[in-house]
């Protein structure tokens, strides 16, 4: 079990499993990946691999973390005999960043949920930074209530921010947004 270099290419004899959220797979995936969202990987994935022996299995995902975890996850199916796991090295950035092309499936979903929330606390502290340098030096306290909230968010499994930006009209009818939310809250697989 090893990662693939990045010049590895897409053949016959080997098959990529994005180990993304679906909604992550729907705005862009290698074609013919089968997506197995990590959220899920340990139950829907011995069907899968059960139909795939003799086959090398490449997990994919954004940038290599989650598919290392799902790696170690199908390792402890044991499918090891019918199976060599291995991790494209860099996921889907070093994937297109060596030109190989992607599926863009859906051009008008959403962006994840956890990207929205990362953009809204990443522009509320430049915001109050910037307030703080030109109007007051008390904005400083705003910008540690911030990161106060992430740190909680992240301790607790509980993000605010998360339940509000999952709730603007875009996200609505997002299945997936809505599933976010509740794996946040209860930190069960929904």
């Amino acid at each position: 079990m090893s990662a693939i270099p990045q010049s590895t290419p897409h053949t016959v004899d080997n098959v990529i499993i994005d180990v993304r959220e679906k909604d992550e797979f729907a705005a862009e995936h290698v074609e013919h990946a089968i997506n197995i969202p990590l959220s899920v990987f340990a139950s829907i994935a011995p069907g899968v691999l059960n139909q795939l022996k003799n086959r090398e299995i490449v997990f994919m995902c954004f940038s290599g973390a989650r598919a290392q975890q799902a790696q170690a996850i199908a390792a402890g199916l044991g499918y090891n005999d019918v199976h060599n796991y291995n991790v494209y090295s860099g996921g889907i950035v070093a994937w297109k960043k060596a030109g190989n092309a992607v599926n863009k499936t859906d051009f008008n979903a959403p962006l994840p949920l956890i990207r929205q929330v990362q953009l809204v606390i990443g522009l509320m502290i430049i915001a109050l930074g910037i307030m703080g340098a030109t109007i007051s030096p008390a904005y400083a306290y705003a910008a540690a209530a911030v990161g106060a909230g992430v740190f909680l968010a992240g301790a607790t499994g509980f993000c605010a921010l998360a339940t509000m930006v999952s709730k603007l009209p875009w996200n609505r009818g997002d299945v997936m947004a809505r599933r976010a939310m509740c794996q946040a809250s209860t930190g069960n697989n929904c």
